[in-house]
């Protein structure tokens, strides 16, 4: 119980690393704060390093004279489950927490033996952190599974820029150590293309929308390594 009260208290004043909760609808407001190095954690008496998903230690960050910590590692620390909720943009702490509302499909094939999942819904198998703007409208989800192997591809359409989603998507490739990469953003191209993690193979095309003004073109394609 104390742990859950402590959590619910400096909630306001940690941050989501590593995780598309950052970008959820790409509504980014730059900022300028600093890694505080002088900061360290301590946990019922021991010394707390703070890691990411990739094992590599955080710093706190200092703004406007908070200091801001990363919940994940946080959560991690007083044993309290963490999850980012994708579909619904949020980040879900304590009770419900391991609740996850599985996507619809519009027909469930039989991924097992290769045969595509079809829908208009977030692709089951795209990694859950993958960040999708706010308004994406989903045209097209292809899910398959071979030989194990899971992949995933999928179009939408969206009001924000290329320039945006080329920055949220620069960032989540450098978080998630895109290597092999090549990343072209302007006005009107957006091309991101290496393996996530130097292992899983991401492709991600924008284009501006020749049928919808003010709208742009986002398709991804995404699978794990053979």
């Amino acid at each position: 119980m104390k742990k859950k009260w402590l959590i619910a208290a400096v909630v306001s004043g940690m941050a989501v690393t590593g995780s598309a909760g950052v970008y959820a609808g790409a509504k980014l407001e730059q900022i300028k704060a600093y890694l505080n190095h002088s900061i360290g954690v301590v946990v019922d008496g021991t010394p707390y390093w703070m890691k990411d998903g990739n094992g590599k230690t955080l710093t706190p960050i200092t703004y406007n004279g908070l200091t801001y910590l990363p919940i994940r590692s946080v959560a991690g620390a007083l044993d309290v489950p963490i999850v980012y909720d994708a579909a619904n943009y949020k980040v879900r702490i304590g009770t419900g927490a391991n609740v996850v509302t599985p996507p619809a499909t519009t027909n469930p094939g039989n991924s097992d033996g290769g045969t595509p999942v079809i829908s208009t819904m977030r692709p089951e198998n795209m990694p859950q952190d993958f960040p999708i703007p706010a308004d994406a409208v989903i045209a097209t989800t292809l899910d398959t599974e071979v030989d194990g192997l899971k992949k995933a591809a999928f179009s939408y359409s969206s009001q924000e820029s290329l320039e945006t989603m080329g920055f949220v998507y620069g960032e989540y490739a450098r978080i998630k150590r895109l290597e092999n990469a090549s990343q072209v953003v302007s006005a009107t191209t957006l091309n991101i293309t290496g393996r996530l993690g130097g292992i899983n193979p991401l492709s991600i095309t924008g284009s501006v929308s020749t049928t919808r003004p003010g709208y742009y073109n986002y398709t991804v394609t995404w699978s794990e390594a053979e």
